[in-house]
């Protein structure tokens, strides 16, 4: 049952409730091993994973939360923050409001920013930490995406394309302006999309013609969360290779789960965060992009099954 409704939320979860409304479902038995989604952007939602991955998920054994952060998705907040501590601050709050002792976390994108900042500041509260299409260097993705874009215009012969690239090579790095320009040649280009699909993935991706929540808010994105985060944290210029390394030193689990099409990330930053947590700890697909619990959701799930077990 979705709780989105402030009499509900105030019912359900009254210690959520501080001036905003957090949007957040449940799937399966709170008695069976807690899981926590934490969705891509910032300024995105959880529907992707909410309407086609978390009840499959919970059917093998898993209690699986999602939400949208505050001040993104369906969760207003006139006080959002966009700051990491204030989505600490509200992560906390479900694991005291759902009794939960130790989660996994399943990090998509820039979730997996959120996942592993809060798992090196809470490391008793992790059983594991999933990176899904996570970025472990925005830096890096940024410059992968130009460079694949360029072969691309370059192969087509696309002037117009190829000045435009010019200029962004030629903007600041550190700028929020640089990474939404980068991000939409990522989008122009396909990258976020198998090029083959599977049959699986293309049934699931049907949904997004014939769900309603699906049709209203996998295409929503607002602008208030990059541009908070960026303005606070200065997340495009993240990397979180030391991070990493200290998790593993605390004895944190992490494991990855990538798609070899998918276009923000270059195969030598597959390798080199393979070498860090482990190549029996990371999968690479094939026929897969960044959304890999759809575009190969039966070897996501697995893999959880295998690891979080």
């Amino acid at each position: 049952m979705r709780i989105l409704l402030s009499f509900l939320l105030a019912l359900a979860f009254p210690s959520l409730l501080v001036g905003q409304e957090i949007y957040i479902r449940t799937f399966g038995k709170p008695s069976d091993k807690p899981v926590i989604y934490l969705h891509g952007g910032p300024g995105y939602n959880c529907v992707n994973f909410e309407v086609t991955t978390a009840q499959k998920l919970a059917d093998k054994g898993f209690f699986v939360i999602v939400y949208d952060r505050q001040g993104e998705g369906r969760s207003t907040a006139v006080n959002a923050l966009f700051t990491f501590d204030d989505s600490f601050a509200t992560l906390n709050k479900i694991y005291t409001d759902y009794n939960l002792k130790q989660a996994t976390l399943i990090g998509h994108s820039f979730g997996g920013i959120l996942a592993t900042l809060f798992a090196e500041k809470y490391p008793d509260k992790i059983q594991s930490v999933v990176l899904a299409g996570a970025p472990v260097s925005l830096q890096e993705t940024f410059k992968t995406i130009i460079k694949s874009s360029k072969a691309i215009y370059e192969k087509n012969n696309d002037q117009i394309s190829l000045n435009y690239i010019k200029l962004l090579e030629n903007m600041d790095p550190k700028s929020l302006e640089y990474s939404s320009y980068c991000f939409g040649n990522a989008m122009k280009n396909g990258f976020y999309s198998p090029k083959n699909p599977t049959a699986e993935a293309k049934a699931i991706y049907s949904l997004f013609g014939t769900d309603e929540n699906l049709k209203k808010y996998a295409a929503s994105m607002s602008y208030e969360g990059p541009q908070g985060f960026w303005k606070n944290e200065s997340y495009t210029t993240l990397d979180l290779t030391a991070n990493i390394r200290n998790l593993l030193t605390g004895k944190v689990k992490i494991y990855g789960i990538y798609g070899k099409e998918d276009g923000l990330f270059s195969s030598e930053q597959i390798t080199a965060l393979e070498s860090q947590i482990g190549k029996e700890n990371l999968l690479y697909l094939d026929n897969c992009s960044h959304n890999a619990f759809i575009d190969q959701q039966a070897s996501f799930i697995d893999a959880l099954i295998q690891w979080i077990n």
